[in-house]
């Protein structure tokens, strides 16, 4: 394994990374250590990620014996993709008018919004898969790749304007590009939650997979996008040049949702701790439902000793592997064969 493709699958705090070789793709797992929101740590990790990537097509190390056309963004936390802005430290810097470090914050996200919309300025296209509940930078990341995929039951939206602001890190211009200025508008000026039918319907969901489905939905989308990669490859070009997300944009959007957010009163600060405490109760009522924390649901074509192994995985010969044989006994090695 080349050095600049392992260094992608390094280990980290709140991320976790697997290839799929069958699917040419990584996976991009948030896997974050208390409420699932883009932390400082999360940001800074999703950025290293970015940029492994990049370094390793520029190096061009064996990229043929692992490829890689796809990079599909999910979540971790079951029935969260993810809340969006850290709400605790938008209170901190609000409380104290810090706006150098409150911009640095949405600063940070844009630089991460921007690359995911220009595909990292690589051949590859980006997928969200969207399992749960999406609100605010959530959404913003879910909507910032090529295509979004959502169950049926997940619930998007983007609620800043409850608190009386906006979602500054790319709704508008994502959702614009997208399906339109009059449902940006709807969704911005609504602060509603929708449901991923719903929002297939405006066009803002590109596939909707039934419930528990969504794995298969990503499969078969690569599988039909692979036959057809030279041209889906070009029309994402045509579309970046005909209707430029641009960076200045973005930042510039940031800069006005910066300025609005230092104005807020304590009423609606206080509305903002609201809706952190409904998000922690939420966050620990899911790990006590599936009394787990950071599952790890897809599979890798190889073992790394020098990472950790995740079950399922795919072995060599192809053949998905559901436990770990290396601790079985004899006769347990035996049955598990015969079952298998």
């Amino acid at each position: 394994m080349p050095d600049n493709f392992a260094k992608i699958f390094r280990d980290y705090s709140e991320m976790s990374i697997r290839y799929d070789g069958e699917q040419e793709a990584i996976w991009c797992y948030f896997n974050p250590r208390n409420r699932p929101c883009f932390s400082t740590v999360l940001l800074k990790e999703i950025k290293e990620i970015q940029e492994s990537i990049i370094r390793y097509f520029q190096a061009n190390e064996k990229r043929e014996k692992y490829p890689v056309r796809y990079l599909i963004i999910a979540s971790q936390t079951p029935g969260v993709f993810n809340f969006g802005g850290d709400l605790s430290l938008f209170i901190q810097l609000i409380t104290d008018q810090k706006r150098e470090q409150l911009l640095e914050y949405a600063t940070n996200c844009i630089d991460i919004l921007y690359m995911n919309a220009v595909s990292l300025h690589l051949p590859l296209t980006l997928i969200s898969f969207v399992e749960g509940t999406a609100l605010g930078g959530g959404f913003e990341a879910a909507l910032s790749t090529n295509v979004l995929i959502a169950e049926k039951h997940a619930q998007m939206g983007v609620p800043e304007i409850r608190f009386n602001l906006f979602p500054g890190m790319g709704a508008y211009s994502f959702l614009a590009r997208k399906a339109g200025v009059n449902v940006a508008e709807r969704l911005l000026c609504r602060g509603k939650i929708y449901n991923a039918s719903e929002l297939h319907e405006m066009c803002v969901v590109d596939v909707l997979a039934e419930s528990g489905k969504g794995r298969e939905a990503v499969n078969s989308y690569i599988n039909t996008h692979k036959h057809l990669s030279n041209g889906m490859q070009a029309i994402q070009a045509v579309k970046q040049f005909y209707n430029p997300i641009t960076y200045e944009e973005l930042i510039g959007i940031t800069k006005i949702w910066v300025d609005a957010a230092l104005r807020l009163s304590k009423k609606n600060l206080h509305l903002m701790e609201r809706l952190v405490a409904s998000q922690n109760r939420m966050t620990f009522n899911l790990k006590l439902a599936n009394n787990i924390r950071h599952v790890i649901r897809t599979k890798q074509d190889r073992r790394c000793e020098h990472y950790k192994v995740t079950f399922p995985l795919m072995d060599n010969a192809g053949k998905q592997i559901h436990v770990d044989r290396r601790g079985l006994d004899r006769r347990q090695a035996v049955a598990l064969k015969a079952y298998n």
